[in-house]
């Protein structure tokens, strides 16, 4: 929210955030449809044909087509998890890095992936400056097990 002079209003400080260890955010669902593999091949030039040839990958795949990129769906986890902390004041966070990253499950064209973010550690490691640590697993609709688990670290300044 915007307030007075355009300067963006938000909930509650980055201290005060860091407080919350062990609670959890869940995004909304995304779908994994196959123009968004095509397009995800296209910027990483990785073109296996489990991720762009549905006839190919129906043979190999146990899904009945193609799959996702591994990496893909990690990579919604930058946006994914920015979006849990908007309502957080904070100055900026920048994507410091992942401390364990696991691919689980293969996600099946056209599903619908979330992440849930679990706060697992806060370091401020200099004033107004904290590393904060998530435990992320993003969840495939319709499967018991999940595409990923990662440990993702965000450094964020107040």
């Amino acid at each position: 929210m915007l307030g007075p002079g355009g300067i963006m209003e938000t909930g509650m400080r980055l201290a005060e955030f860091a407080q919350g260890i062990g609670s959890t955010r869940t995004t909304d669902w995304v779908v994994l449809d196959q123009a968004r593999i095509n397009q995800f091949a296209d910027c990483t030039d990785d073109h296996q044909f489990i991720h762009v040839d549905p006839e190919a990958a129906a043979k190999v795949t146990g899904t009945g087509g193609t799959i996702a990129h591994g990496f893909l769906t990690l990579s919604l986890i930058g946006g994914m998890g920015m979006r849990q902390i908007e309502d957080v004041e904070k100055q900026m966070g920048l994507n410091y890095g992942f401390e364990k990253v696991r691919f689980l499950t293969p996600v099946p064209e056209g599903s619908r992936v979330r992440g849930v973010f679990k706060l697992a550690e806060a370091a401020e490691r200099k004033p107004g400056q904290w590393l904060l640590q998530f435990d992320v697993t993003m969840e495939i609709e319709g499967s018991e097990r999940p595409a990923l688990s990662a440990q993702w670290l965000l450094h964020c300044t107040a």
